[in-house]
């Protein structure tokens, strides 16, 4: 089995633009995105969607870790997980902030293990200075400096300090959409200047519109690729569920692309 059968199987579930869409935010392939909505993305600083980031790795280890831990104790469902996310990595190939992502992801599971606390910066200062021990040319990767400043951003000002209850009303999440995103953006708006001359005015509005939809599409793509694989006609009732989120992202995206003076360039 191969990465180009996987994205076969996903065009041969869902349509396009939708089916293109949804093999980005799985696998990073931007192949079958039409032009329009690639503009679209970028202008929308939404782009990051379709690349296979630290976020996919998140969703990932959180999703198996929990279904793991139905049949398991949980020192073996973090190491399982650990495994397992080495496999996908190998699997759909190797980009810096994917091992950022993945070394964050092993170092929390096994602190667990070990009955640590969670530190995320901790775990982010470690998996920093692993990379560029094994790779120091990596310093000087656009995708290693957007993901590694994106991950300090909201590590340091993205995360909630409210109960995480669950009668949250929707403006408190949107709250915290909207502070991931700009903690995130903030971090990451130097570079973005320096190699794209362009910023995205519209950006934090359509990232707090679209980006809760985005770890449940995770999911269900992931559902739909496993259940494709063993029978399809399953996987054709799956990809339902799936063509519904996809179709208002992508919806939202064109339409506050169109907002006048969506992004500024020079």
């Amino acid at each position: 089995m191969t990465l180009e059968t996987l994205t076969a199987l996903v065009n041969s579930l869902i349509q396009e633009p939708q089916a293109g869409l949804l093999n980005g935010i799985l696998f990073g392939v931007k192949a079958t995105l039409s032009e329009d909505l690639k503009n679209a993305l970028i202008t929308t600083g939404t782009l990051h969607i379709i690349a296979l980031s630290g976020m996919n790795i998140s969703i990932l280890v959180g999703f198996v870790n929990l279904f793991l831990l139905r049949f398991v104790r949980r020192p073996i469902a973090n190491v399982a997980t650990i495994f397992i996310i080495i496999g996908f990595i190998w699997f759909v190939g190797v980009s810096p902030s994917v091992i950022r992502a993945a070394i964050m992801a092993g170092i929390t599971l096994l602190g667990v293990n070990f009955g640590r606390e969670r530190w995320p910066l901790l775990a982010w200062i470690l998996a920093v200075s692993i990379m560029l021990v094994l790779n120091p040319l990596w310093i000087g990767d656009l995708s290693f400096q957007l993901s590694v400043l994106a991950t300090l951003g909201i590590i340091l000002f993205g995360t909630s300090t409210e109960s995480a209850g669950v009668f949250r009303s929707i403006v408190d999440l949107l709250k915290d959409d909207l502070r991931v995103t700009l903690a995130a953006q903030v971090f990451t708006i130097p570079i973005i200047i320096f190699q794209f001359h362009r910023i995205s005015l519209v950006s934090p509005l359509t990232n707090v519109l679209i980006g809760w939809l985005i770890g449940p599409i995770t999911i269900i793509g992931f559902v739909l690729v496993a259940v494709g694989l063993i029978w399809m006609p399953l996987g054709i009732i799956v990809a339902w569920f799936a063509w519904v989120p996809l179709t208002f992202v992508i919806e939202i995206i064109r339409m506050t692309a169109k907002i006048p003076f969506a992004s500024i360039g020079w």
